[in-house]
């Protein structure tokens, strides 16, 4: 955790150096870098940079205009996030039924957040722009040049090119990914599910009530402690062993084709490589219907007494073998399908990195009497782990949420006889993203949905930031040389 404490602390200094800066420039700036407090292009007016000042004024025009045009609409009902119901009434003078003047809550939540955005987008060019044009006086008072708007644009293509690279990333993010996980946490502090339903009618803020429910538990009322105390085991379950099964089973795949003692190796890199260009939501599908209650491979061990085996032994009592549909049968098929899927992908990582360890060290370890066993353990796999350290920390967060696995899988298939787990609608076999799912798109509930996001992107922040920290401390590469 070393280096996040170095970042944090790098990046506080920064913040701090540039508030000091702009203290100086409020207090030390001459009178147009002090207009510029109230009228943002007056300091580059100043300085003959006509085209930066129109720039800024229209750029403050324009937040003005919004803020009193639109924001001010939704914003001031963003404590109750509306009162006024949708109701419908009679118009005497169009003789015709209509709605009233009704608030939207969710509407009043996402462009109020959308407001907040904007603000802060503001708050920072503001604060920038008084200290960019302090910096203008101090030049011209230094007698230096001072940039033209054209000269400007070239540095922008030559000196700060990764600034022009990085402003549509960086809206992109913004806009795609950071307001709508604003949203996300916004909604957990709300009501917001099927009985309350804009516009017919409206939620509200209830603050840490859903993260009451989703950890604690009781009775057979709809509370979702039970569910998420199963699913998040389940979960971090499922994570594991997906990595480790596909992780090692790749590299030892990949050590059995490149052997010397295997024949036609490239017939077998490629027969699994082939594997790959199949979508995998294709495979997924095949799959379950293979492994369904009356599908093929249930057919085959009914034909060969497996099935009436398995009932007579007491691990069955159905007619049919429920690998996908009963609980227990269905955590182990999963697990089993996966290794199928991904180790494919694994080996042909660990091709490459296998191809790159130092022969030296092999060729002194053969010499020393290490057997394959010892060369293996000792010098293969911390080298496969140096190098794909990272990556195997991406596999298990991506692993969590694995939504396309599950659900592709059980969807249909699996129907859990826990009441409590039906209660929280939820089943055995869901990972905390597909339950999310499942409470989105069949039941509403928004609420609940929303506060188990935060609970998955807590879990999975918490777990990178700590492993990335311990694969990436001291200087192991030196090991490796």
């Amino acid at each position: 955790m070393s280096q996040v404490k170095k970042g944090l602390q790098a990046f506080f200094g920064a913040v701090g150096s540039f508030f000091k800066e702009f203290g100086q420039a409020a207090a030390k700036g001459d009178l147009f870098v002090k207009l510029s407090l109230i009228w943002m292009g007056a300091g580059y007016i100043r300085r003959k940079q006509f085209v930066k000042g129109i720039l800024m004024t229209i750029f403050e025009v324009a937040v003005i205009w919004y803020t009193l045009g639109f924001a001010m609409e939704y914003v001031p009902k963003f404590s109750t996030l509306g009162t006024v119901q949708q109701e419908s009434v009679f118009n005497i003078a169009t003789m015709q039924t209509e709605f009233n003047d009704y608030d939207h809550s969710f509407m009043i939540l996402l462009f109020s957040l959308i407001s907040f955005v904007v603000w802060a987008i503001f708050a920072v060019v503001y604060l920038y722009n008084i200290v960019a044009v302090y910096r203008l006086q101090k030049r011209a008072e230094a007698g230096l040049h001072i940039n033209t708007f054209k000269e400007d644009m070239k540095e922008y293509i030559n000196k700060k090119f990764y600034v022009t690279l990085l402003a549509l990333p960086v809206t992109g993010i913004v806009v795609f990914t950071v307001i709508p996980l604003l949203v996300l946490i916004l909604v957990a502090f709300t009501n917001y599910d099927q009985q309350h339903m804009p516009p017919s009618s409206l939620f509200t803020w209830v603050g840490f009530e859903n993260f009451k429910s989703l950890f604690s538990s009781g009775g057979l009322t709809i509370t979702f402690g039970y569910a998420f105390g199963k699913i998040l085991v389940w979960t971090l379950v499922w994570a594991v062993f997906a990595t480790i099964t596909t992780y090692i089973g790749g590299i030892l795949l990949s050590m059995l084709i490149n052997s010397k003692k295997t024949k036609l190796p490239k017939l077998w890199r490629t027969l699994f490589v082939i594997t790959i260009a199949v979508p995998q939501f294709v495979s997924l599908l095949l799959v379950r219907n293979f492994f369904a209650n009356n599908g093929i491979f249930n057919t085959f061990c009914a034909s060969i007494g497996l099935t009436d085996w398995f009932r007579d032994i007491g691990l069955i009592s159905t007619s049919y073998i429920p690998f996908l549909s009963a609980n227990g049968w269905a955590h182990v098929m999963i697990i089993l399908i996966n290794i199928w899927i991904g180790v494919p992908y694994q080996m042909l990582i660990a091709t490459g990195v296998l191809m790159n360890i130092p022969t030296e060290q092999l060729e002194s370890a053969r010499i020393d009497g290490a057997t394959p066993r010892q060369t293996f353990i000792h010098i293969t796999m911390p080298y496969v782990l140096f190098v794909t350290g990272p990556t195997l920390v991406t596999d298990f967060v991506k692993n969590i949420n694995n939504f396309n696995v599950i659900y592709l899988l059980t969807d249909g298939v699996f129907v859990t006889t826990d009441q409590l787990m039906a209660n929280s609608q939820a089943k055995e076999t869901d990972l905390l993203i597909t339950w999310l799912f499942n409470l989105t798109q069949n039941y509403y509930n928004f609420k609940m949905a929303s506060t188990i996001g935060i609970v998955v992107f807590v879990i999975c922040a918490v777990f990178t930031l700590i492993a990335f920290s311990r694969f990436l401390k001291g200087d192991r590469e030196e090991a490796f040389r």
